[in-house]
């Protein structure tokens, strides 16, 4: 990498990286009128009083400079190799303490799993053993690997590498900013290298998923729950360098719920979605059948449900459309229903 670095000019590097700044800043180096020098070539320009000043060995600068981007990255979790292919669940046991009976759950990305079961069945707490990567240490007894191995305890433990996003039907804005500034700051967290586009897309995308629009300029304590669980699923999806999304009871949360979980998955992350309501079991490529606190069934949805589903979602459009009409105001009519 040192020497793509030392190749790139200083404009490209503090666009990719808008942190190095502070690092020319604790070197006393100063870029301003240096952005269309190669690195190589804006050390080469220093003075030999320059250097000796301020104490610079300039051939240490590139390696250095590699080392304090590598740390950055990994501080904000966005290193390439933290990408996630695979979550593997392996057994447990019931809340008797009898042994799960499948041997292992893989689970990729752009795949949905729901994981089903009466209330008070565990479903939050099979949530839990993923957002925490389970090491026989709770008391599931379930492990959670990540890409096959064993995860890195980033995962566990570091507030900046969220293996996980998780959302619920529960969601509110407690800062007093408005959606725009929101998006901002966080798409300057992340580094977006495209910021403006990045914005543009979860807006249109929130607006897409909410069943009433909101602006840029709408203050995030002014969202209503529909339009604040919108804006979360479009950010998660787009920005969010989570892979792994984690829902629980979204059915009554206010937006389209077909066009959110098809969303999640065309950003490559891998949807795990706790309910009860069919429309959304049946949208899951499989679904895992909680009792009694284990795993009692994994069933991948069959040719049979996939029909199923079509009717479903003809139901659920229908409502989405009368609920349309009753927000504008529409008088309902009989024959506006028809399943």
């Amino acid at each position: 990498m040192s020497q793509s670095i030392r190749a790139k000019k200083m404009g490209e590097l503090m666009e990719k990286y808008p942190f190095l700044e502070d690092f020319f800043l604790q070197n006393r180096l100063f870029t301003q009128n240096a952005q269309d020098f190669t690195l190589e070539q804006y050390l080469n320009s220093l003075s030999e009083e320059e250097i000796e000043e301020k104490a610079l060995d300039i051939r240490k600068i590139p390696e250095e400079m590699e080392d304090y981007i590598r740390q950055v990255e990994e501080f904000l979790g966005i290193r390439e190799e933290q990408s996630v292919s695979s979550l593997t669940i392996l057994p447990g046991y019931t809340k008797d303490k009898v042994p799960e009976s499948f041997e292992k759950l893989r689970l990729v990305p752009s795949q949905i799993t729901s994981i089903v079961g009466p209330t008070g069945s565990g479903k939050s707490r099979l949530l839990a053993d993923i957002e925490w990567t389970a090491q026989a240490d709770t008391p599931t007894g379930r492990t959670i690997l990540i890409n096959d191995k064993k995860p890195d305890l980033k995962w566990r433990f570091s507030s900046n590498n969220r293996l996980v996003a998780q959302l619920s039907q529960n969601m509110n804005f407690i800062m007093d900013l408005g959606v725009r500034e929101f998006l901002e700051m966080h798409a300057q967290s992340r580094m977006a290298a495209q910021p403006e586009e990045t914005i543009r897309r979860i807006m249109d995308a929130a607006n897409e998923l909410a069943g009433e629009k909101f602006s840029e300029n709408t203050p995030v304590t002014g969202l209503s729950g529909g339009q604040s669980r919108a804006l979360m699923i479009a950010d998660t999806a787009i920005l969010s360098a989570s892979p792994i999304v984690l829902i629980d009871e979204i059915e009554n949360a206010g937006i389209d719920r077909e066009k959110a979980l098809k969303l999640l998955v065309s950003e490559d992350k891998i949807v795990l979605i706790a309910t009860h309501d069919p429309f959304l079991a049946l949208m899951a490529d499989q679904r895992i059948v909680i009792q009694n606190g284990g795993i009692n069934r994994i069933l991948p949805t069959n040719s049979e449900e996939k029909v199923l589903l079509e009717k479903l979602s003809d139901m659920d459009r229908t409502i989405q459309k009368l609920r349309s009409d009753l927000r504008s105001g529409k008088a309902l009519q009989g024959t506006d229903i028809s399943l």
